[in-house]
């Protein structure tokens, strides 16, 4: 079997070239204004600051702004709240993106779910994961967005299959869940803990691996013409599934790196952009 593979990185590609046209189409109709994102960036963790870092490029690449706030690891979360209060007011402002992780002693959820509604292109609040979980308009958590988007364009089918997603985690996990269950696939959630883990996954004709462990979900726990979506990414270039003894049987799968990432930082800026639009256009 030849596998297809999930090219998220010529994806993301297309999309920037997508999303420059649009974004120039801004210029034009708002006195050369475009959207833009402000990334806030809690302490000092070298991986968030090349997350960040990244996120700000891909905005450049596309010809929109990006403005970078950068926040001390000892900030509390009155001080996060009063700057993300700040940002909501600026109405040159049209995405917030919170940098997770933050430092310990700040209240992430608290202030995740402070950004307003319109703003949030992350899909990080309660609000908007409520309202997307409900089928009405919210813009949807990256990751998980970012995949739907990936199945979408290579037309794999949805409807009526079943999904075994494996991870529950507020940002990743379940709104994957709800997305696939809105596209009105058959949905098995899973997580570390579960029971007969292997006999499950071996019942899916899709596999979405988002539990955050290097290779947690064996190859052998897959069956033959599933497709295959890992979002993980550890040291070493894994993720969280052995892809090694799956891409020769399956019958689409996500590469790592290369698949899942590029369509998470290009579903923000898509999602930004999108914001910018009904803002400016």
């Amino acid at each position: 079997m030849s596998a297809l593979v999930l090219d998220g990185k010529a994806l993301a590609a297309q999309w920037e070239q997508q999303l420059s046209e649009r974004v120039a189409g801004l210029k034009e109709k708002s006195n050369g204004k475009t959207p833009i994102l402000a990334t806030i960036l809690v302490g000092a963790d070298p991986a968030s600051a090349t997350y960040v870092k990244m996120k700000g490029n891909a905005c450049r690449r596309i010809g929109m702004e990006s403005m970078a706030v950068e926040l001390g690891e000892e900030t509390t979360t009155e001080q996060l709240l009063a700057k993300i209060t700040e940002l909501n007011e600026n109405p040159d402002v049209h995405g917030i993106l919170l940098q997770h992780p933050v430092p310990e002693q700040v209240d992430e959820r608290a202030c995740f779910d402070a950004i307003a509604l319109e703003k949030d292109v992350d899909g990080v609040t309660c609000l908007g994961y409520g309202r997307m979980a409900m089928g009405e308009e919210a813009y949807g958590c990256a990751t998980p967005k970012g995949i739907m988007r990936i199945l979408e364009h290579y037309k794999i089918e949805i409807e009526g299959k079943h999904a075994v997603v494996v991870g529950r985690s507020p940002i990743l996990g379940k709104p994957m869940s709800a997305m696939l269950l809105e596209a009105n696939a058959t949905v098995t959630t899973c997580h570390s803990r579960t029971q007969k883990l292997p006999e499950l996954i071996k019942q899916a004709d899709i596999v979405v691996g988002a539990v955050g462990r290097p290779e947690f979900i064996k190859s052998e726990w897959i069956k033959d013409g599933a497709v295959v979506v890992d979002a993980g990414y550890h040291p070493g270039g894994v993720g969280d599934i052995e892809l090694g003894g799956v891409i020769d049987r399956c019958a689409a799968y996500t590469p790592v790196p290369g698949g899942v990432g590029p369509m998470t930082i290009n579903t923000l800026i898509f999602q930004s952009v999108a914001s910018g639009e009904k803002s400016l256009g």
